[in-house]
């Protein structure tokens, strides 16, 4: 019942964009994304959520919070967004969304994912998996393991369109794990 509790506590969150032509409040369990068309709305938007989690006896982490730009102008100095008890919210170049194994957005012209974070994490989960039953167990249990354990690591909060040289990058990554598995360097052996 925790997750349906926080949900309902949190509702009238999510409807403050409302108030604000164009800003969005984007929520997934503990982690808010402010969204705005200008630094000024994000200000105000990020006040009312202040106020609103006040009122709930609840606060934001600004030791975990920052801004990034994303347009056109993204490579612009923007004035600082400060919250309500004073914080100053850094400008970042990247940002972790959704937790631990989030994805990390990138200041960029257009919507953009750094996928170095989800390559480390496959990499770490795959080769703790090959390392202990590699040359062990049968390519078969090898292969279950890592597409039911490493590849949803790799593609987790991915679902939003990428960028032709992003999929390759990752095709390429699953392709040289595969031939290291299969201990060939043919890629119609790996197909």
């Amino acid at each position: 019942m925790s997750p349906f509790l926080f949900s309902l506590y949190l509702d009238d969150l999510s409807k403050l964009s409302n108030l604000f032509g164009g800003c969005y409040i984007v929520m997934y369990t503990v982690d808010i994304l402010l969204l705005s068309p200008s630094v000024t709305l994000l200000q105000k938007l990020l006040h009312v959520c202040e106020c609103e989690l006040a009122w709930l006896d609840m606060s934001i982490n600004f030791s975990k919070s920052c801004c990034i730009r994303i347009g056109l102008r993204c490579d612009r100095t923007c004035i600082s967004v400060k919250s309500l008890s004073g914080h100053c919210l850094p400008w970042n170049t990247e940002m972790r969304y959704l937790g631990r194994l989030g994805v990390y957005i990138v200041q960029y012209r257009n919507m953009k994912y750094s996928l170095d974070a989800c390559k480390r994490s496959f990499y770490r989960a795959a080769n703790s998996i090959f390392g202990k039953i590699g040359r062990i167990a049968s390519e078969e249990v090898v292969l279950h393991l890592i597409s039911t354990k490493c590849i949803p690591i790799l593609l987790y909060g991915l679902e939003s369109s990428l960028y032709q040289y992003q999929l390759k990058s990752i095709d390429f990554l699953i392709n040289r794990f595969f031939m290291k598995l299969f201990k060939t360097s043919d890629i119609h052996v790996v197909s």
